[in-house]
């Protein structure tokens, strides 16, 4: 009786070490939101112009982070068993999602900056890119459905780039277009097949 392969890595284990990041970094979104201490009373348009800008990029990048956890989990639920390759390469993902609250920081501090935006798009395009190519190694010559789903954010956060640099206060909206890639996964995705008996 033949042993199983000794160099692959069960992914099961990830998934503990995974919800923890992912958890973390969520979490730590919201730890630079300002604390002020008001002079006096504040009214709605003190809070506004205290918390807009931070609100913002926070439930962006939540959203995002939620995103790709949602398809994180999807995609190790398919590959019960890594390479060694996979491994690392599912380590430098999780090291982005790491780093997300820094680049959040910056971008919810200064988003009508051309240089942060880009650096913060930047990030996102790294994240989207390496979850697509963990996918593609995950389901290769198969299930092009979630293969598609997992590409579209890196076609619109590379645009999305650009557009940062030229006009840094309409980027985050364009960069809302990447959760379409639900959309995509459900339109490249096989249609039912109808048995015999339906019309149609």
């Amino acid at each position: 009786m033949t042993e199983p392969q000794s160099d692959l890595f069960e992914m099961r284990r990830l998934e503990s070490l995974s919800n923890t990041i992912f958890g973390v970094a969520m979490t730590l979104l919201a730890y630079d939101l300002p604390k002020p201490n008001f002079a006096q009373m504040p009214d709605w348009a003190d809070l506004a112009h205290t918390y807009s800008g931070r609100l913002a990029g926070l439930v962006l990048s939540f959203i995002i982070a939620g995103v790709f956890w949602i398809s994180h989990h999807r995609r190790l639920a398919r590959q019960p068993f890594g390479s060694r390759f996979v491994v690392i390469l599912d380590l430098f993902f999780l090291l982005s999602i790491v780093l997300l609250p820094v680049t959040n920081s910056l971008y919810s501090s200064y988003r009508l900056s051309s240089a942060v935006a880009v650096l913060y798009g930047l990030h996102l395009t790294i994240i989207a890119a390496l979850n697509a190519a963990l996918w593609w190694l995950a389901l290769a010559g198969g299930r092009h459905a979630e293969i598609a789903g997992a590409v579209f954010p890196v076609i619109v956060f590379v645009p999305g780039v650009v557009l940062a640099a030229y006009a840094p206060q309409y980027v985050q909206y364009f960069w809302m277009l990447g959760f379409g890639g639900f959309l995509a996964r459900r339109f490249v995705g096989p249609r039912p097949v109808k048995s015999p008996g339906e019309g149609g």
